[in-house]
């Protein structure tokens, strides 16, 4: 009898130990816990902030950080080893690589959705519906000769452009004087840049002459304070939507990218964080206001987790 009640005595502490050691651990049960650092595009910040909101709350011993530098602010964090992801609108570039590669930084890159880069003006603007691609370039040129909306089209009105868009570390800057100019980072100065795209929906919702670009999901969070103005890259005028970003009939589409550190793979909070970044994540991309890769592209990244 007396041994009976040894036994018994023990399971009863072994019990409430171990309920003691599930509500005191410093790791939640999953076992997952310490930082997430990401930087980067401002155009890729809506969706991994909608992804790191989610995870948080799957792992609430996990931190997620995620700045905004700009495409090639957040590349000179990341290929020093300040951060686990890079956003990116635009590939990462050759002298970029040898940075990351004189700090002995591999990486591994994953497309995460698509986006077309949308031109804005003011909704006070009655003039604008459209433009040609020849007319922006006219527009953000060096040297540009355009001063006002008179000077792109002789019956709009002879006021003064006021130009916004992103700074020269934008991978938008990048991409769209690229496609628009002819030529990487080839663009007139006199304009109101910043590297936070919300700055930027501020300044065209307070200025009626404005124009500007930059990524569809903040025209979309913003659309009372905003007009959109379609494109026509020669085969007419489009606007973006979901539809013709997917089907790549606006002519300013693009790929929008992750880059994760390999050796922060090694921690299990950011693997998980990646992994969930490309399933349970990629749900986010059309809630923020862009199109999802097609499943083989995403399902490519989780191979290359693997």
């Amino acid at each position: 009898m007396k041994r009976i009640l040894i036994i018994i005595t023990l399971v009863i502490a072994g019990v409430f130990l171990a309920g003691c050691v599930d509500k005191n651990s410093e790791t939640p049960p999953d076992g997952l816990s310490g930082t997430v650092k990401a930087d980067g595009s401002s155009t890729v910040f809506p969706i991994s902030e909608a992804v790191g909101e989610e995870y948080q709350k799957l792992h609430q011993k996990v931190r997620v950080t995620i700045g905004i530098s700009g495409t090639g602010g957040g590349f000179k964090k990341f290929c020093t080893g300040e951060t686990d992801i890079n956003g990116a609108s635009r590939p990462i570039k050759d002298s970029e690589i040898e940075i990351c590669k004189s700090n002995d930084i591999e990486w591994i890159e994953m497309k995460v959705a698509i986006d077309g880069l949308s031109v804005l003006v003011n909704p006070g603007n009655t003039w604008v519906d459209s433009l040609t691609v020849a007319e922006l370039k006219s527009i953000w040129e060096p040297g540009s000769k355009v001063k006002t909306w008179k000077d792109v089209r002789t019956d709009w009105p002879g006021e003064g452009i006021y130009l916004v868009g992103p700074d020269t570390d934008s991978g938008t800057f990048d991409y769209f004087t690229e496609v628009i100019v002819g030529e990487e980072k080839a663009s007139r100065a006199d304009y109101t840049a910043s590297a936070d795209d919300n700055v930027l929906v501020q300044a065209i919702a307070g200025e009626k002459y404005s124009l500007g670009y930059f990524g569809y999901a903040y025209y979309i969070e913003n659309k009372d304070k905003m007009k959109l103005v379609a494109i026509d890259g020669g085969n007419g005028a489009v606007l973006p939507s979901g539809q013709t970003i997917n089907n790549g009939t606006y002519p300013i589409s693009r790929p929008l990218f992750i880059y994760v550190n390999k050796e922060s793979l090694n921690r299990p909070e950011l693997k998980e964080f990646v992994r969930y970044y490309l399933t349970e994540g990629k749900e986010f991309v059309p809630q923020v206001g862009y199109v999802k890769m097609p499943d083989s592209v995403y399902e490519e990244g989780l191979n290359r987790l693997r």
